[in-house]
């Protein structure tokens, strides 16, 4: 028979697992709607609401906003630099954003906030150009026809990722057709959704800096810490957002007051992460990774099957191996030589002249997003994360022998530190 401490310990029990899944879900998609394919996370989100709204607040400084149609986690990052979150291409590739893609996602936001309920792309094409004619981008250097077809392409991207978000809805028609020429498509615009994607501290009409660094970090900026008591608010805030957001959170990057807080509560801000959400702390000398024992925390994976996962794998094994900074030309080189080595396991692409090129930024691009590498100019510094994908020599024991013998050697296996899954057109 099953007594009233054992129900109830069952039922704790579910409570946690499903009020850890409601926080997972919210990790690794800050806005979900009540209606799709996040239906069922949002509806668990809804039920727990409440402690999860308490949760962010108090350890993160995200306030958590939970209605009829959507939820949405309004995440600031902990630090307003770095390579880690970009908005990537709606597919299989996921190719991070690029510059341009980046202002025609702005210039289509601006355009569909005052637009009609419904929208074609064509329409939607003609009012960026229209705004892209403003004397302030044009004195930046942009400028939009969309005759051609590499632009047209590039507006295709920005709407897949604003159909993903959930800003628009095709009613008919594809975004092919528009970029073919052939066709056009039509949108119905999802307002609610719309004015959820940005998250900032203030109104970007009362930024008053110019640079963009400055203007960025006064979106953001903390109300007055005019007291101690604040002061280790934001601290707490700002270190826990780093350990949820960042693969790796090095010691050397904080400032001192920041180190002495968390050798002080490092035990508390990771316990309270691992209650919530299931990470692991990874401690060591250098800093503390949040290990995903599931994996599915990651927008970010390595390694990762393919050709390109292949030689990022290998590239980490050298550089891993160097003393210090290593320039592109040289690990293009190296791209060249593993390429008569392993050129008989990769796709035809990568073993054309001049392509080693392109591999080498593909490869050094997902190892600095993950913390592993840092870069400066042309060349990429070693950090103390790549180590754990460093190469020893494996060494097999013969039973009832004494003597060993050396096999080949191959990469250690060790866990891949967690990568969360945030994108930064959800965090802007």
């Amino acid at each position: 028979m099953t007594t009233p401490q054992a129900e109830v310990q069952v039922l704790d029990g579910q409570h946690a697992a499903d009020l850890r899944k409601a926080a997972r879900a919210l990790l690794k998609q800050p806005l979900l709607l009540a209606h799709g394919t996040h239906a069922d996370d949002y509806r668990l989100v809804r039920r727990h609401a409440s402690e999860l709204w308490e949760w962010f607040d108090r350890n993160t400084g995200w306030s958590l906003q939970v209605d009829a149609e959507a939820a949405r986690l309004r995440k600031i990052p902990g630090t307003l630099t770095g390579p880690a979150h970009p908005a990537r291409e709606v597919g299989r590739a996921g190719a991070p954003f690029t510059r341009r893609r980046y202002v025609l996602l702005c210039l289509a936001l601006a355009a569909l906030e005052r637009d009609e309920a419904q929208i074609a792309l064509g329409r939607l094409a003609d009012q960026v150009v229209l705004d892209a004619a403003d004397p302030h981008l044009t004195a930046a250097g942009i400028h939009f026809t969309l005759d051609r077809r590499d632009e047209r392409l590039d507006l295709a991207a920005v709407v897949r990722l604003l159909l993903k978000l959930g800003v628009l809805r095709r009613v008919a028609g594809d975004e092919e057709a528009y970029v073919s020429g052939a066709g056009d498509a039509l949108y119905d615009v999802e307002r609610r959704v719309l004015a959820e994607l940005l998250t900032t501290r203030r109104g970007p009409s009362t930024v008053h800096a110019s640079a963009f660094d400055e203007r960025l970090a006064e979106l953001v900026a903390e109300t007055a810490l005019d007291s101690d008591d604040l002061r280790f608010q934001a601290m707490r805030r700002s270190l826990t957002r780093r350990l949820l957001d960042d693969p790796v959170l090095y010691y050397d990057e904080l400032t001192d007051a920041e180190l002495a807080y968390l050798t002080r509560q490092r035990g508390f801000l990771t316990a309270r992460i691992a209650e919530l959400t299931g990470l692991v702390a990874e401690v060591r000398a250098e800093g503390i990774a949040m290990v995903d024992p599931d994996d599915d925390l990651t927008d970010v994976r390595m390694p990762e099957q393919g050709t390109h996962g292949h030689i990022t794998l290998l590239l980490a094994e050298h550089l891993a191996a160097a003393t210090g900074p290593v320039t592109t030309g040289a690990l293009e080189q190296k791209v060249r030589d593993l390429a008569a080595e392993h050129g008989g396991f990769w796709a035809k692409s990568a073993k054309e002249p001049g392509a080693e090129g392109e591999l080498v930024e593909q490869a050094l691009a997902k190892l600095s997003a993950l913390g592993l590498i840092a870069r400066r100019d042309d060349t990429a510094i070693p950090r103390p994360a790549l180590a754990r994908y460093a190469v020893g020599e494996t060494v097999i024991h013969e039973p009832g022998s004494p003597r060993t013998q050396r096999a080949q050697r191959t990469p250690s296996s060790p866990r891949t530190p967690r990568m969360p899954q945030q994108r930064k057109a959800q965090q802007s």
